[in-house]
């Protein structure tokens, strides 16, 4: 080979590393930026959850709708104004999604010893992170780089994030559009294991379908309304057994046919993944891995690094 053609081959490879380093994620990410950011954000989530336990789960989930939409960018917590138009009154989202106000709260805080450094994106990672740990899940190290985007979606919202109606199929697909395989599909359906659903959400199964047990229909039943429109609001632990533990027992739950939502239950109803149901019911251990997997893999979607996006000083708005 030329000489000149080596140099050309060398500066190709270069930039090439360079380009791929650019969107690296990290987790000492802020190690000299932000030194005490994991510090600074604990205490908050801490704080939130022992106000309320559901909180929890509620910032967990904040991940799933943010990072299915446009990638992990903290475009869902964007608020509507007069010429924009936010997630957040998406259909998977309105009235729904909830925790921006503790969301806020750690922004706040981390502004005040490292402004202007740490992305809401970011923010959203560490938060889902702590909350599995504060309520007895498995610790994972949080890769950490993203920024915000200055643009948000409300098509995406309402047609990436999958329905509680949705079937086994339609979970598959939705999750394998997002670079998702269906077994961190089944390990991250375990997030199931903390929080409430709305009557609304699961009324139908309860009144309507037959792969469910009759005392546990008839238990749900109490509290919501067979009519439309009474009670959609009334709430209902996504697992009977420990609402506010992070643990397996969401995958005994649907063994025993006591999934609540039918896009639980499908799960674990003789198709492709009742093998991976049985495992997780039984090894906690294997669970607590897959789901670290997955929420590694989920935190990967498609992240603004680099000089793309914003480090939002509001996570709110655009700067």
């Amino acid at each position: 080979m030329a000489p000149s053609s080596m140099t050309f081959a060398s500066l190709a490879l270069l930039l090439l590393l360079l380009g791929s380093t650019s969107a690296h994620l990290t987790p000492d990410f802020y190690a000299k930026s932000c030194p005490k950011l994991f510090s600074t954000v604990k205490p908050v989530v801490q704080a939130a959850i022992a106000k309320e336990k559901r909180m929890g789960a509620s910032l967990l989930r904040l991940v799933f709708h943010d990072c299915f939409v446009q990638g992990c960018d903290a475009s869902i917590l964007l608020d509507d104004t007069p010429t924009f138009r936010g997630e957040k009154t998406a259909a998977p989202n309105n009235n729904s999604v909830r925790g921006f106000d503790v969301i806020d709260k750690i922004k706040a805080a981390v502004e005040k010893v490292c402004p202007g450094v740490v992305s809401c994106a970011d923010i959203l990672e560490i938060t889902a992170r702590d909350s599995v740990v504060i309520l007895g899940g498995p610790f994972w190290e949080v890769k950490l780089g993203r920024r915000d985007s200055t643009t948000a979606s409300f098509s995406l919202a309402n047609q990436n994030i999958p329905p509680p109606t949705s079937s086994l199929s339609n979970l598959i697909n939705k999750f394998a559009a997002q670079g998702l395989s269906t077994k961190d599909m089944v390990a991250l359906s375990g997030a199931h294991t903390i929080g409430k659903a709305r009557c609304i959400n699961f009324r139908n199964r309860i009144y309507n379908e037959t792969d469910i047990n009759s005392a546990f229909a008839k238990k749900r039943q109490a509290n919501c309304p067979k009519t439309a429109g009474s009670g959609d609001n009334n709430l209902a632990p996504l697992d009977v057994q420990t609402p506010t533990y992070f643990d397996n027992d969401y995958y005994q739950n649907l063994i025993h046919k006591e999934g609540l939502l039918h896009s639980d239950q499908v799960l674990y109803n003789g198709g492709s993944t009742d093998f991976q149901v049985k495992t997780y019911s039984i090894s906690p251990g294997s669970f607590y891995h897959d789901f670290v997997v997955g929420m590694i893999n989920i935190a990967d979607i498609n992240p603004l690094t680099g000089s793309k996006g914003e480090i939002r000083k509001n996570c709110r708005r655009v700067n």
